[in-house]
């Protein structure tokens, strides 16, 4: 009970294999390709280690607390990505990383869990409820990286005040998702379906989960700062936009926690955790890590506002609206997970071309 014994013995194999070369090629080959490879390969069997840990969590915490952690552990890569290229001036980047990352958990992620649900089981059921909470907290999210890009394009804006409105707007997003938990853990957690911990089901002691937990997340975060710094290496070598990197190559590595966590547990039928994981992790980039990153600017003098690209914001836009129509009904199948995912392959065609002469 006290030792996790892996449903499958590839995750921490691959890592004990791909982590030190990463560590090999950086120390060699500095931040060539080959690290951004390697880093980025090995990103992956670490987020299946997380994804177990926090599904063995979960039984002793309930699903609701377990699809938190999963989000806050998977969205470490994204923050401390963020953080290393807002310090390199990687703006631009940065702006496209966060919108990749909150229409990927969105639609890919999502899709992708209700695709594999869908195939095992015939119609999946979770809380309309929480589906209502979580489009809620994403559109607000819009509203705010909607508003101070409006203001941005006006006439009468300057630097400055878009600054300092994207400072305000930070404060209010990292409040209402604050205000998002306390609502759903706490005054009406009854309304979110089962959050009932089952510690007869875990194979793992919780000290052993929160263990692996820890040690797999500073992996990935050293792991993410080898992806950051050979980011430009990878655009030289492979000849895409450095947009289209930021916007679709950088957050399925980072999503990746995410990504097999919310394809395994939408195997099992729990619909419900796969949601909370999918969508309340883009509700944490939205409400969280992209005011986090609107305050590290400040620190490293980039300054990143909040005033996006028109795609970024109608790609933002459209993807809590077809979410909002395929989850808020409480149910879904394999058709509608593939549909979603059919909407983020549209959107990373098209985006393909942004920033190429």
């Amino acid at each position: 009970m006290n030792r996790p014994s892996w449903s499958t013995g590839w995750p921490p194999l691959a890592a004990a294999v791909l982590v030190p070369a990463s560590i090999v090629a950086r120390v060699a080959n500095g931040s060539g390709t080959v690290t951004f490879v390697l880093a980025a390969a090995a990103v992956v069997p670490l987020a299946g280690m997380l994804g177990q840990a926090t599904e063995q969590l979960a039984q002793h915490s309930g699903p609701r607390i377990g699809g938190l952690l999963n989000a806050t552990f998977g969205n470490a890569a994204e923050l401390i990505i963020g953080i290393f290229l807002v310090a390199r001036g990687e703006i631009e980047v940065v702006r496209a990383s966060l919108t990749g990352s909150i229409i990927g958990n969105l639609l890919l992620v999502l899709g992708a869990a209700f695709v594999a649900g869908g195939v095992r089981h015939r119609e999946l059921r979770f809380s309309a409820k929480a589906a209502s909470t979580h489009v809620v907290s994403m559109a607000l999210a819009v509203a705010g990286i909607l508003m101070p890009s409006i203001y941005g394009h006006q006439a009468v804006a300057t630097a400055h005040r878009v600054e300092v409105i994207s400072i305000w707007v930070a404060a209010v997003l990292i409040a209402l998702y604050v205000a998002g938990l306390v609502y759903s853990l706490v005054t009406h957690a009854d309304a979110f379906g089962d959050c009932h911990a089952d510690p007869g089901g875990a194979e793992w002691s919780r000290r052993a989960a929160l263990a692996v937990l820890a040690v797999v997340g500073v992996l990935v975060a050293v792991e993410s700062e080898f992806l950051s710094s050979a980011l430009e290496s990878a655009v030289r070598s492979w000849g895409v936009s450095r947009l289209w990197l930021g916007l679709i190559v950088v957050p399925i590595v980072g999503n990746a926690a995410e990504h097999s966590t919310a394809v395994l547990v939408a195997r099992k039928g729990q619909a419900d955790l796969a949601l909370d994981i999918a969508a309340g992790s883009s509700a944490q980039i939205a409400l969280v890590v992209t005011p986090m990153l609107v305050f590290a600017g400040l620190l490293f003098n980039h300054h990143l506002t909040l005033s996006f690209s028109t795609f970024e914001v109608g790609a933002l836009a459209v993807a809590v609206l077809v979410v909002a129509l395929v989850a808020l009904d409480g149910e879904t199948n394999w058709l509608e997970g593939a549909q979603l995912v059919g909407l983020y392959a549209i959107l990373a065609i098209t985006s393909f071309y942004l920033g190429k002469v």
